[in-house]
């Protein structure tokens, strides 16, 4: 196809085929969109007025069902038309179809495509989970009628995938690729099992978070700072629901529930009722956060969001003053431990690492020396940050050095039987006053903490692994911490220059409770015979934009450490998905631990 003469059109302006026209516009195409919502189109029209030079041919945006409003699209390369009227798509050479994920629907715009487009004129539909050959056949042109696949709305460089049929004409398929490939996407099987895989993974992780936020225990900045900061996610799930569009999620989980009757995909009720109101996301205005005319996320606060959570937003909350600490101490010698310190050390606060034994001590305050003077090496701190530091803290194994801290966190194994022996020595060797903060991951704060005595000075402080690294900090709150508490604490955290999330006392709190679930299924989805993990590491990825596939993330976790995890969780929440696989349960007992012990479900490349 040659770019300077051809024409592409895009029917259904949503949040699948708006991007899609936005993105070839930029490539260089002439472009006709079409939505039977003048609104919509109007409102695509604003948007892409918005983006400057290369966008409107000047025409007056909409156009209008007549076909007039402006010259012919093919006249000027880049230029765009939009419309209610699929007339208007009479001499494009190849149409993407993007409406609702019907079959009925996308039979009867593919047949009405048919009508107005010249015989040459290829046809794409743009479906998740429909039948590719039924469609062909229902356009009345199968040899020129294709799919489109893909996992989310595209954006420069994604994953899409063509896909034929077996009545495909090769030159149709030679006309779709190379439109993906001048418009800069990235051709990949996103499709077979391991697509479906993907698309059976991030559905029932986005559904989570989505029951999560109705049910009240986070709001819905706070789980997608959560997800973003403590797993390396491009966006939160909440965000990248509004991206793909209310909706489409809601037809593709639906979907997956009749075929499966799986209750992880029956969709949350708050999916159901936002569609229901016309809160889509991004396309419409208003989904769980409110947007702009030109498609841009509003500032925090603005719009109700519809996420009926608790107002919990997330984000650093500002310093109170009075607050600060002076003086931290550190139980515990393992690596969170040694992280936090120093952390702590490098934000110039007075810092005490009590070990164990007077030899765990020293070894602790080796590595963090180490530690720095690698920060040091690699330009992230200056000689002289490490040496102020390494000033500031101090190791020992005497529990009374304790005492006269303003803040003690324990970062000792994850063992209920262990934390509480711990907080009940700190209760009476910590002066009043003191805020009292456990580590924990998995176990209940007040479980943890309350044999020590001190109930409003109690709370969680869940800092990620490597501490001196991540952002993230959840600030788990019990029913009995007093606000001052939760001042000092969040003083303290913005201090070390990380971001909170505040949430309530349960096990696994917003990132492990979503996250783990999410691992256990992927590593159910090997009980299938079409599945693979390499596949679906990829398709995750490439699919989705998630930094990590699920079986690499849980072989950099540790299969150890995850299998405990979803254990405790399963314990608390049995219905929520955490039971351990058996798959995971036979590699650790193998002693395949993942990357710390170079096996896991993969293995790290060779030298």
């Amino acid at each position: 196809m040659a770019r300077k003469t051809s024409v592409v059109g895009v029917v259904g302006l949503g949040s699948v085929g708006e991007p899609l026209l936005r993105l070839l516009n930029r490539a260089g195409y002439d472009v006709v969109g079409v939505d039977r919502e003048l609104d919509v189109v109007a409102a695509v029209d604003q948007r892409m007025k918005a983006d400057g030079p290369g966008g409107s041919d000047g025409s007056g945006g909409p156009g209008g069902s007549n076909g007039s409003g402006g010259p012919e699209v093919a006249d000027r390369p880049g230029a765009y038309r939009l419309t209610n009227d699929t007339a208007a798509l009479g001499s494009a050479d190849l149409v993407i179809e993007a409406v609702s994920e019907d079959l009925a629907v996308k039979s009867h715009v593919l047949r009405r495509l048919n009508s107005v487009c010249p015989d040459a004129t290829v046809l794409v539909s743009v479906t998740a989970s429909l039948p590719l050959a039924r469609l062909a056949i229902a356009s009345g042109r199968p040899g020129r009628t294709l799919g489109l696949r893909m996992l989310r709305p595209v954006r420069a460089g994604a994953a899409v995938e063509a896909v034929p049929t077996s009545m495909s004409e090769s030159d149709a398929l030679a006309v779709l690729a190379e439109l993906l490939a001048t418009a800069g996407l990235t051709p990949g099987s996103l499709g077979g099992a391991a697509g479906r895989a993907a698309t059976d993974l991030v559905y029932a992780f986005l559904n989570r978070a989505v029951a999560m936020v109705a049910q009240g225990y986070a709001g819905r900045e706070a789980v997608d700072t959560a997800m973003r900061l403590g797993c390396g996610l491009p966006v939160g799930p909440l965000e990248l629901l509004d991206d793909i569009g209310l909706d489409t999620a809601h037809a593709v989980l639906s979907d997956l529930h009749s075929r499966t009757g799986d209750a992880r995909f029956l969709p949350a009720p708050l999916i159901t009722s936002m569609v229901r109101g016309g809160a889509l996301g991004r396309k419409s205005g208003q989904g769980f956060y409110p947007y702009d005319k030109e498609g841009g996320r509003l500032a925090a606060g603005t719009g109700t969001g519809g996420t009926g959570g608790t107002g919990q937003d997330g984000g650093t909350a500002a310093a109170e003053p009075g607050v600060a600490v002076g003086r931290v101490g550190l139980f515990g010698s393992g690596t969170m431990a040694r992280g936090i310190a120093e952390c702590a050390a490098l934000a110039g606060v007075s810092t005490v690492l009590v070990a164990r034994s007077p030899e765990k001590a020293r070894l602790a305050m080796a590595a963090v020396e180490a530690s720095l003077t690698r920060s040091v090496r690699r330009g992230r701190i200056h000689a002289d940050d490490k040496a102020r530091a390494l000033s500031l803290l101090e190791s020992t194994h005497v529990t009374a050095a304790l005492g006269d801290c303003d803040l003690v966190i324990e970062a000792a194994t994850e063992d209920l039987v262990v934390k509480r022996s711990l907080f009940a020595s700190l209760g009476s060797v910590c002066r009043p006053g003191t805020l009292l903060a456990t580590t924990t991951s998995s176990l209940s704060v007040e479980h943890c903490t309350q044999v020590s005595g001190r109930a409003g000075d109690a709370l969680g402080l869940h800092f990620f692994n490597p501490a001196q690294v991540m952002r993230l900090v959840e600030l788990v709150r019990t029913p009995a911490t007093s606000d001052h508490s939760m001042a000092v604490a969040r003083a303290f955290c913005d201090r070390l220059g990380k971001m909170v999330v505040e949430c309530g006392d349960r096990a696994g709190f917003i990132v492990n409770h979503l996250l783990f679930p999410y691992l256990a299924d992927a590593v159910r989805l090997l009980d299938r015979a079409d599945a693979g993990i390499e596949e679906i590491d990829a398709a995750v990825r490439r699919g989705f934009g998630f930094p990590l596939g699920p079986f690499t993330l849980l072989d950099g976790i540790g299969l150890d450490v995850s299998l405990a995890i979803l254990r405790r969780l399963h314990l608390e929440f049995p219905e929520n998905g955490c039971e351990p696989p058996v798959a995971l349960e036979q590699l650790v007992a193998q002693g395949c631990l993942g990357r710390k012990t170079g096996a896991g479900f993969t293995r790290p490349p060779g030298p």
